[in-house]
């Protein structure tokens, strides 16, 4: 079963982003975010898009990818054109994930087109792969397996790789080729082994869908049962939904009417808080059966047509028949452009020969006329002189009446100096807060609080944390814990490896327990230590 998880291509190790002053006012709150991350680079939006995607803030996110994709379209710079690229996947993703696929499709496209155009090749096996996705949603398997084998062949990455061994798994499962599929299936965990069981949630449910289907409902229910935990670890909101209904699903091929309720009940919870409709849809029709089987014919209809109505507003014809336009329209520009080319080469050619004879005609004249085309050189001299000095009057006049339109009010100074004041005293504070953060002999103390740290900076403890928290919209902990683990990869990055314990460098770095760094340094980098560590020490042997 597909799910947006297996189309989230995002960097694993986030930089650390700070996002710059911010006024406290709640009302100022989004003109500041706005301000602010004009002072990041491309690639610190992107991440910084991809933390808020992570909190369910998909608004925020799609603004920022929206943000770096006007400011950097036109440039000429390949490396800004790449981060373009990545923004139209990722805000595609969004819209993927809140099932507007049409935009979903037309921003993968988009993604498509500039990275043919900058030749940006390794990043097309992730685009080929999220349309792919899109024509699975819609049942459309033989299409999504062309788009994921594309992928397949031009993927140099292992993680990519397995994605899309899963993705074809999916596709021969729903096809019922079941041969194939294990095929797959097989292929994409040995991957995932090898990445710290990686995207080891959808695999998994892959294999109860294709146990589901050899009517093996033993080994179905445990693998779909595996998956759930799985997802409720990652925090994986729609795969614990996904695996909810699967639950269902599979009671109910059972008999087991009152099971079958009880997980339809709990996923249907999961997919309206975090509004899952496509999972919603779904769930409706089985609640639909379950009361048809009871002879319950109100139920039935009134369970249907929930169905029916989520299943129109997201996977409707006319949404499909977009996409199926927009991929036509694709496919002819690509067959087009050769001729297109052709033709402007034949244009040029023809106006410079066009225009060679107009200037050996004009040189022709000039001999014959010259004295003629000397006094009319001199009249016309001196007309635009007359009209230099008119639009010059004009200049000026309009520059006068600009600056009397844009003189300030005396109620807006006054206002704009108290912001501004307010602004340097956060400022000043701020600034003494993170020189102390930089100061690791401090904050690796394992007694290190939010008292110390307002003591040392000369404020109130509650005043540093509404700061910390309204600023870089994370509480003292997390911010005092990207600190450390910074700290930690640094020790990682300089050190022999194979002389000290993750033991030891948690506790250098002021953590109590190794469970505790463990912890901080997945949720902040996105691994774990031993991968990190491993994956350093794969780069120092490539090196």
């Amino acid at each position: 079963m597909l799910t947006h998880k297996k189309i989230l291509y995002f960097a694993l190790l986030f930089p650390t982003v700070t996002m710059g002053q911010s006024n406290l006012s709640n009302n100022s709150k989004n003109d500041n975010i706005s301000s602010n991350f004009f002072m990041l680079t491309p690639q610190q939006v992107l991440d910084t898009a991809d933390v808020y995607f992570y909190k369910n803030s998909f608004d925020t996110a799609l603004v920022l990818y929206h943000t770096l994709i006007a400011k950097n379209l036109k440039t000429k710079e390949v490396e800004l054109q790449k981060r373009v690229v990545e923004a139209f996947n990722r805000a595609a993703i969004v819209y993927y994930h809140v099932s507007n696929y049409s935009s979903a499709y037309d921003f993968f496209i988009k993604a498509l087109q500039l990275s043919e155009e900058i030749g940006y090749l390794s990043y097309q096996p992730k685009i080929y792969t999220n349309i792919g996705n899109i024509y699975h949603r819609y049942k459309k398997y033989e299409i999504a397996k062309s788009y994921y084998l594309k992928a397949l062949t031009l993927s140099l990455d292992s993680i990519t790789q397995l994605v899309i061994f899963n993705n074809l798994a999916s596709v021969e499962i729903e096809n019922g080729k079941l041969d194939s599929a294990y095929c797959y299936l097989e292929q994409a965990l040995h991957l995932s082994k090898q990445h710290d069981d990686i995207n080891l949630c959808n695999i998994l449910n892959n294999f109860a869908s294709f146990y589901r289907i050899e009517k093996n409902y033993n080994l179905a229910s445990h693998y779909y049962q595996l998956s759930l935990d799985e997802a409720r670890g990652n925090h994986d909101r729609e795969m614990e939904a996904n695996n909810l209904s699967f639950l269902g699903q599979l009671f109910f091929q059972n008999k087991k009417t009152d099971s079958a309720l009880f997980y339809i009940n709990i996923s249907n919870t999961v997919a309206t808080e975090s509004n899952l409709l496509n999972i919603l849809a779904d769930n409706y029709l089985l609640l639909s059966q379950i009361e048809e089987a009871k002879g319950n014919v109100a139920g039935t209809l009134a369970y249907f047509r929930k169905h029916a109505a989520l299943k129109d507003s997201v996977l409707n014809v006319e949404k499909y028949a977009d996409i199926h336009q927009l991929q036509r329209l694709y496919e002819v520009s690509k067959t087009n452009q050769q001729i297109e080319e052709l033709y402007f080469e034949k244009q040029v050619n023809e106006h410079t020969i066009h225009y060679q004879k107009i200037i050996l005609r004009i040189i022709l004249v000039a001999l014959v006329l010259l004295s003629g085309l000397l006094l009319f050189v001199f009249i016309v001299f001196f007309q635009n002189k007359k009209l230099r000095k008119s639009y010059k009057m004009l200049f000026y006049k309009n520059i006068e009446i600009i600056k009397l339109e844009n003189k300030p009010s005396e109620k807006d100074t006054k206002t704009n100096k108290k912001q501004i004041t307010d602004i340097m005293i956060e400022k000043e504070l701020m600034d003494k807060v993170l020189t102390i953060m930089e100061d690791v002999s401090i904050i690796c103390n394992p007694e290190f609080t939010i008292e110390h740290l307002a003591m040392l900076v000369n404020s109130k403890h509650y005043y540093v944390s509404q700061l910390i928290n309204t600023a870089l919209e994370k509480n003292f902990r997390s911010f005092l814990n990207t600190y450390r683990i910074r700290e930690a990869q640094r020790i990682f990055a300089d050190t022999d490896l194979s002389q000290y314990t993750i033991e030891y460098v948690s506790t250098q770095v002021g953590f109590k327990s190794r469970s505790a760094f463990r912890e901080a340094f997945k949720e902040i980098t996105g691994v774990s230590p031993s991968f990190y560590i491993k994956s350093l020490q794969e780069s120092n042997r490539d090196e």
